[in-house]
């Protein structure tokens, strides 16, 4: 079984841990990011880490593996192929909130979905995911992420499987100690070129 301590240094070996001032994908800012893809392109890790995931499951398996986008297509394909299941993808919608399966992807009512996702803030993707699954009568028997980086105050209403979990606080825009410092701020993901302040 891998321990939140391996996890972790698979995170700090990968150059995935970084300090500085940045804006979530949740809106909010924090003083350290983890960026998944570092860990993520390195297919043994990946591998490696899902595994660990499986473990955790006890032998419950689901029918289906579904992820959010982007990390989460990585994550549930490989959770998936170990566990010799499909995988499905949640998209942001085109028309409004939230997410959908799009490209064919349908689930049958009563199909028990795990949901995998990287890292987990606020649980904005994984619950939109989970709604998607619901939304087609599908059942969410569960979910998965490699980090909670919320130190386990999300609640998403159904079991939740963290191979590593941390309290790193996050801050509204209006109220972060960051922005009142004046330090720069980035956009992970994006290219290094400091955003306007919001």
């Amino acid at each position: 079984m891998l321990t939140p301590a391996e996890v972790e240094r698979i995170f700090r070996d990968a150059g995935a841990l970084r300090d500085g001032h940045f804006v979530l994908a949740s809106g909010k800012h924090s003083a350290r990011y983890l960026e998944k893809f570092q860990v993520l392109q390195w297919p043994k890790q990946t591998e490696h880490l899902c595994s660990a995931i499986a473990e955790r499951l006890h032998g419950s398996v689901p029918d289906t593996v579904a992820g959010p986008t982007t990390g989460g297509i990585i994550l549930a394909h490989e959770l998936a192929r170990q566990l010799d299941r499909r995988a499905v993808y949640a998209e942001r919608n085109e028309s409004g909130p939230g997410r959908a399966f799009r490209r064919g992807f349908q689930l049958a009512p009563g199909e028990r979905v795990l949901v995998i996702d990287d890292i987990i803030t606020t649980g904005g993707s994984v619950r939109e995911t989970i709604d998607a699954v619901r939304a087609s009568g599908a059942t969410v028997v569960g979910a998965a992420v490699l980090v909670d980086r919320s130190g386990g105050a999300v609640d998403l209403g159904v079991p939740l499987y963290a191979l590593w979990s941390l309290d790193i606080p996050s801050y509204p825009a209006s109220a972060c100690p960051l922005c009142a410092r004046g330090e720069p701020l980035a956009k992970p993901g994006t290219t290094s070129a400091q955003m306007a302040r919001t």
